[in-house]
């Protein structure tokens, strides 16, 4: 396998890998599909609201799944309200999206808000309690009170320096997180420790990142386009924080998705015979806070590339989807990649290259829309980063794909399996979903 055998030496392990598993709920009584799926359109969305915007990706999926709305049973929402400056906006836009008088459950988990928002719709139609739930999430950059949301990102770092203050907690533990320029200088020390461990070039970040602006142009819902970029147009590009230049970093994106699931029961009570998406394995795993160089319980995170909580949620929705060996199995992944060097990082950690040899893969093209195993042929995160929105975003394109409805961005192969992968929080959050053409069977 790609990913790397866990045992208790890795930083974050303080309990052997079966006692972890212990934790997991593993209940699949029911087969779920995707119905349908909708989208906005991701840019800096002055033009309208925030209830607006939630409308247009809520009232594009009922359209693509065929239904009314009265036949939605529940939804699943989900956005990080500090980063827009909008507190509890779902009391507002219920109206906007037929939601009133239904139930409602709200999540926020930072980048991974969207697969955990996408997890819990599909748990609540799995469990049997509901037949057919709308799940949306998404994010509105441009209503903080500064560009980029920056705003509310300090709201969020603050309110955890506040608690550890008041929990008598040591402030080195924040020292890396402070030090560090945000969410970019912690990814900066990612791929210089991801350069160090693989030999990984800058030069290889710079074609990453040339692919996501080719494969946003094809993408009509995608925020940076650049059609025909190249590695040498990437390299260009002024140093910010290195080993990342200007070209390798994501834009703060307005935007919103949503996805609809059914319960097999359902599909066919709707006589749906056009192409759906079936979930067949899923996971979601919380390491420890690896942007803060210390966590509170005071192990060492001493490689933020290492990411074991995407090693495990891979491991544990693999074992779940029936999956035993992820790259000949899945066709193609959307990898939430923010930066270049992570759309390496996590395909390894995903199980789809050798650890430290994805760069390689870059270089012989396999991970170009065209190639053996296409990454993120949307563009991805590094194109397009609605951060309430992203990890759904991942989902809803893996659906598309299998549904043969992603248009311009079409990868030309048949895909059978696909993954969509969700990261976040302080860096430890990480959500892996698979889907398929057809439902997992006992």
């Amino acid at each position: 396998m790609g990913y790397k055998e866990v045992s208790p030496t890795h930083s974050g392990d303080c309990v052997p890998r079966k006692i972890w598993f212990s934790f997991w709920v593993v209940i699949m009584r029911r087969n779920v599909a995707i119905i349908g799926c909708g989208q906005s359109k991701h840019g800096r969305r002055t033009d309208v609201s925030q209830c607006e915007m939630v409308a247009e990706a809520v009232w594009a999926a009922i359209e693509d799944a065929e239904i009314s709305p009265e036949d939605i049973d529940a939804f699943a929402v989900g956005n990080m309200q500090g980063f827009g400056g909008i507190a509890q906006p779902d009391l507002v836009f219920t109206d906007f999206i037929a939601a009133t008088g239904k139930p409602v459950q709200r999540v926020a988990t930072g980048g991974t808000v969207g697969g955990s928002v996408a997890h819990l719709g599909y748990y609540e139609v799995a469990s049997g309690m509901y037949d057919i739930v709308l799940a949306v999430s998404w994010e509105k950059h441009s209503d903080s009170a500064e560009p980029g949301a920056t705003t509310g990102l300090l709201h969020v770092a603050f309110a955890n320096l506040s608690y550890m203050m008041k929990m008598g907690m040591d402030m080195r533990s924040f020292a890396i997180m402070g030090l560090a320029g945000a969410a970019a200088g912690v990814s900066a020390y990612q791929a210089a420790q991801y350069m160090a461990r693989s030999g990984c070039k800058i030069e290889h970040y710079d074609m990453v990142a040339a692919k996501a602006r080719r494969n946003a142009a094809k993408n009509k819902y995608a925020h940076l386009k650049w059609p025909g970029c190249t590695a040498d147009d990437i390299a260009k590009t002024e140093m910010i924080i290195w080993p990342m230049r200007f070209g390798h970093v994501c834009p703060a994106s307005d935007g919103a998705s949503c996805v609809i699931y059914a319960s097999e029961e359902a599909v066919k009570r709707l006589k749906v015979e056009r192409p759906v998406a079936w979930v067949k394995g899923l996971a979601a795993y919380a390491d420890e806070e690896a942007d803060q160089g210390e966590s509170y319980q005071g192990t060492g995170v001493v490689d933020y590339s290492d990411q074991i909580g995407c090693i495990i949620s891979a491991m544990k929705a693999y074992e779940r989807a029936g999956i035993k060996d992820p790259r000949k199995e899945i066709d193609m992944a959307e990898i939430y990649a923010p930066f270049p060097h992570q759309e390496l990082m996590f395909s390894e950690r995903l199980g789809f290259f050798e650890d430290g040899k994805a760069w390689i893969a870059v270089e012989e093209g396999v991970t170009e829309i065209d190639g053996d195993f296409p990454i993120c042929p949307s563009g991805g995160v590094n194109a397009t980063n609605a951060i309430g929105s992203s990890a759904m975003q991942r989902v809803v394109e893996c659906a598309l794909q299998i549904m043969g409805k992603a248009e311009e961005h079409q990868v030309p192969k048949d895909v059978r399996n696909a993954v969509a992968h969700g990261w976040g929080g302080q860096l430890q959050f990480n959500t892996v979903m698979v889907l398929g053409d057809s439902p997992k069977r006992k």
